[in-house]
């Protein structure tokens, strides 16, 4: 059982640590259809499927999902810094499929993007995945396949890389947040509506945090907390506010800052993550997680606080992540815009077909095959320090989102910020963002918006590391 689901039952962190221990050395049991963890001499092994399902995610209303391991929420994979993983994964799917770990600086032959670092796995294959996050954070996978229908209908899961020295907070809990295009008897609506997909996607209607809508967890009192919250929605940001406690910002998409921040507003858009860490109230005081809209404030999940023995003390410091640094002073400038293309692909009667309404330095993603790579979008040098300058010339969200590396954002709207590490840069209306990064992972990687639809009706590319 993942940690996520355990903690919404009342076990403290130290606790599961003993249980991780306790399935280590029930490791040769075979595998079972919940995901199968071990580990054995400093390696992780699980083992992963998808596949089609059911979910009660509207309650009262049975949805046909598609699923990791059959479960919404998809199984936490929870695994080490610097310590090898291998994930033994089978596609129980009647179509192709693959496995993105989101944020994870890892060999391209790892990097699960169909033709152009894995062979897509097919129905009924398994395929191994092994790496060794060299990253400690919060992190996702997804499928990088049909990807508005296979995240779109549950194919989203986090995966949880713990700091190389043990960091331990009191608790510990993972919100995956994410809206699902279903009517209030848990149908499916359409999961992509052309005419919103040229603006800012189509949203989703039913909101949950992993898969219930308003989940109410415990938290014991004066416990230091570390909140893991991942968007892995297709189209919504999440303007993020905590409510019953003083918050405050300790990672953004996965990195550890210097100097965590009080926590006033904080924006996650898809593929994005959020740490939050606080010291949890008195008991029978209430948390509360707040996504706003605009000056309105919706609840996402509450935590109530219960009667412990725990002292009250400082929350734990994280260490940073291994950045490479960079070479500002030898650094090359690379220039992106993003913007849309003001025409509409040819579709037929019913308003299906391909369609491309958006462009990143004028051009539209093409499409890829066995055999039909374009051309990257960029060529970089290994080794070599890059600043991407961004630019949205669009009145919509992008978030933009670069495997294989980790960006060190350095400006955003024109103004010098305290840098920070990230995989993916929020731009906003008309937004424009200076980010860096060291070129030194080889390979062909993709480079897009996190916007599902934006991506597929035409921003996306790759660069190529060599």
């Amino acid at each position: 059982m993942s940690w996520d689901k355990l903690s919404s039952q009342g076990v403290s962190r130290r606790q599961f640590l003993q249980k991780t221990v306790a399935i280590a050395a029930l490791s040769t049991l075979p595998a079972c259809s919940l995901v199968s963890a071990s580990r054995q001499n400093g390696q992780w092994e699980y083992h992963l499927s998808a596949e089609p399902s059911q979910a009660e995610l509207v309650p009262g209303h049975q949805t046909d999902v598609l699923a990791f391991n059959g479960e919404i929420p998809a199984p936490t994979i929870r695994c080490r810094q610097g310590e090898p993983v291998t994930i033994h994964f089978t596609n129980n799917l009647n179509e192709p499929t693959t496995i993105h770990w989101h944020g994870l600086r890892i060999p391209i032959e790892m990097d699960g993007v169909p033709f152009l670092s894995q062979a897509p796995i097919q129905p009924g294959e398994t395929f191994i995945y092994r790496f060794t996050p060299p990253d400690a954070g919060t992190f996702w996978y997804h499928p990088h396949m049909n990807s508005v229908v296979q995240l779109g209908k549950g194919l989203v899961g986090t995966i949880v890389v713990e700091e190389s020295s043990p960091v331990e907070f009191d608790e510990e809990h993972v919100l995956m947040l994410k809206h699902w295009h279903l009517d209030r008897q848990g149908q499916w609506k359409d999961l992509a509506i052309p005419r919103y997909s040229a603006r800012m996607g189509t949203p989703g209607e039913w909101g949950t945090v992993n898969g219930i809508h308003h989940p109410e967890y415990t938290l014991q009192e004066k416990a230091t907390t570390r909140l893991r919250l991942a968007n892995v929605d297709n189209t919504l940001t999440y303007p993020i506010q905590v409510r019953g406690a003083k918050a405050w910002i300790i990672a953004i998409d996965g990195n550890p800052i210097a100097t965590p921040r009080r926590l006033e507003e904080h924006k996650i858009a898809p593929g994005m993550r959020l740490d939050i860490g606080l010291i949890a109230p008195s008991a029978g005081e209430k948390v509360e997680i707040m996504q706003m809209k605009g000056d309105f404030p919706f609840l996402l999940a509450s935590f109530i606080s219960t009667p412990s023995q725990l002292r009250e003390t400082k929350l734990p410091a994280l260490p940073l992540n291994p950045v490479p640094a960079l070479d500002l002073a030898n650094a090359e400038t690379r220039h992106f815009v993003f913007e849309w293309a003001g025409a509409i692909t040819p579709a037929d009667k019913q308003g299906k077909g391909k369609h491309e309404f958006w462009l990143m330095n004028k051009r539209a993603w093409e499409g890829m095959s066995r055999g039909n790579i374009p051309e990257p979008i960029a060529t970089l040098e290994r080794g070599k320090t890059y600043i991407f300058d961004l630019k949205n010339v669009t009145q919509y969200h992008h978030p933009i989102h670069l495997h294989g590396h980790t960006f060190t954002v350095l400006e955003m709207d024109g103004k010098p910020v305290t840098p920070f590490h990230t995989d993916t840069v929020l731009l906003g209306k008309n937004g424009h963002a200076k980010a860096a990064f060291v070129a030194d992972n080889p390979g062909r990687w993709m480079y897009h918006c996190h916007v599902i639809e934006h991506m597929k009706t035409g921003l996306m590319g790759f660069v190529e590391v060599s």
